[in-house]
């Protein structure tokens, strides 16, 4: 029998971060999302413990010998460790049972309605499609590994899927319309799906044309199994409600690229997160101090700024202490959280790649404040300035938009300005679309023709094009280190 889909929405309501909406959840969302996540599809490293642990583990001991005690103990000490410590055999042994854990399955109590066997996974085969950014590879990753200990398989083959999920998001029109249009070619496999879109388009996805049997929201892929349960008994099956306490903190991730590399031979980790950088960890009692925030200069937000916990300078610091030659990234950040701490520490960390996502989304002042940005075009222009001395030679890239509520010719100009005066290294620049459960969709117009949006459009992309030339010029002759992350098939 051939199941269907559950769909996972990441929460995005609009391409424009809009803080006055996402306000409630910034700063949660920030440090739910945070998870560390490996480029090459495998965890932070091959140990079950988390980074902390591996740090606090890894630090030298505070009490040492006496020097008169030391030479003679520490040769003694390494060779008795040495005779009877573990062996290779040992790590495979380690290994070998850590894979029949996970095979096993697992399941908590059930429901009053279903059975213990009816949450178990009992080998169907689950296909997955991955749609939009990282942070829905990570969701994929975190489905994946929930459903394996429920005793689910995966197949690459969607002819012989029991259940296909299609994991996205919906925060630009187009990409919602993709999964539209692959749920139409999905149709004949009668098909459950669970996605990005599921928690704003609940009611639409389950009824239009009935392809949909199961929705799951970002915080509900500890649900899966019985959701799933529900849908293999006929009934339609949906949770997307949002929570302020999920974390996932104890769910590890499963590679989902077959041929990824392991763990044990990661290159890079990307610190993954909507906001990152506004990371707030709380859960020490003893740094819930009334430390002030410090926001970018000339910076604001649209919310009351909380105060204490442990900064993303923090996270950042201790990751990159894991070791020395493992690259770290962050993504996506908002400008308004770059503080000095932040910059130095990517100045002075070689391991940290000295590059920033930077989002403007506007060059125009009036449109940032229609917006709810936070910042003018000249704080944003200062805080570049201010990042490229902190930071010699940091490659920067950003998100624009063309054709947003009101938009000017005047104020596409003022965007246009700001592209040749920063001169980006990278761009990612889309047409405005406006989407629901956002402040501009209840209180503004989506005014500006769609050929005009178009038009802006093309021009952002000749001026990204033409300037990133001149940038990415100037390394030119430069000798840099690269990571290589496979063959090309093509």
């Amino acid at each position: 029998m051939t199941s269907a889909p559950p769909l996972s929405f990441i929460g995005e309501t609009s391409h424009v971060a809009e803080p006055d909406i996402l306000s409630a959840r910034t700063e949660v969302a920030a440090e739910r999302k945070s998870r560390v996540y490996a480029r090459s599809g495998g965890l932070l490293g091959g140990s079950d413990l988390p980074a902390e642990s591996w740090l606090r583990d890894a630090a030298p001991c505070t009490t040492c010998p006496s020097p008169e005690r030391q030479e003679d103990g520490v040769q003694k000490d390494f060779s008795s460790k040495l005779a009877t410590g573990p062996t290779f055999q040992h790590f495979l042994r380690s290994a070998s049972a850590l894979q029949e854990k996970l095979s096993s399955p697992e399941v908590e109590d059930p429901p009053p309605y279903l059975t213990v066997d009816e949450l178990l996974g009992r080998q169907r085969k689950v296909y997955f499609e991955t749609y939009g950014c990282q942070m829905n590879v990570n969701d994929t990753e975190i489905a994946w590994s929930i459903l394996q200990k429920s005793g689910y398989l995966r197949t690459s083959n969607l002819q012989e899927a029991d259940v296909i999920l299609l994991v996205t998001c919906s925060i630009r029109e187009k990409a919602e319309q993709t999964i539209w249009n692959r749920l139409h070619q999905l149709k004949a496999l009668k098909t459950r799906r669970g996605s990005c879109m599921a928690e704003r388009l609940k009611e639409e996805i389950l009824n239009r044309e009935k392809v949909v049997d199961l929705l799951a929201g970002p915080d509900a892929y500890r649900d899966l199994p019985r959701l799933l349960a529900v849908a293999e008994s006929g009934q339609q099956a949906a949770n997307v409600l949002l929570s302020l306490d999920e974390t996932y903190a104890d769910v590890m991730p499963v590679q989902t690229n077959p041929s990824a590399t392991s763990a044990f031979g990661l290159k890079e980790v990307t610190l993954l997160g909507q906001n990152v950088n506004s990371f707030r960890d709380n859960s020490e009692v003893q740094f819930n101090n009334a430390v002030s925030t410090n926001l970018s200069r000339g910076f604001t937000t649209n919310y009351k700024t909380k105060q204490g916990g442990l900064r993303f300078a923090h996270l950042l610091d201790q990751v990159s202490r894991v070791d020395p030659d493992m690259r770290i990234r962050f993504t996506s950040p908002h400008p308004k959280d770059f503080p000095d701490e932040v910059l130095q520490l990517i100045h002075e960390r070689d391991n940290i790649c000295k590059q920033i996502h930077l989002p403007a989304q506007s060059g125009s002042s009036r449109v940032l404040e229609a917006m709810r940005r936070g910042y003018s075009r000249d704080a944003y222009v200062e805080l570049v300035h201010h990042i490229r001395a902190s930071i010699p030679g940091v490659s920067l890239s950003s998100d624009f938009i063309a054709g947003f509520c009101g938009e000017t010719e005047e104020d596409h100009l003022q965007t246009v300005s700001l592209l040749r005066e920063v001169q980006y290294n990278m761009g990612f620049l889309f047409a405005y679309s406006m989407r629901q459960k956002t402040r501009a969709y209840h209180r503004m117009k989506d005014d500006v023709p769609e050929e005009v949006k178009l038009r802006r459009l093309e021009e952002l992309i000749t001026v990204f094009r033409e300037e990133a030339s001149k940038a990415n010029k100037t390394s030119v002759g430069c000798t840099q280190l690269v990571l290589v992350e496979g063959a090309d098939t093509d």
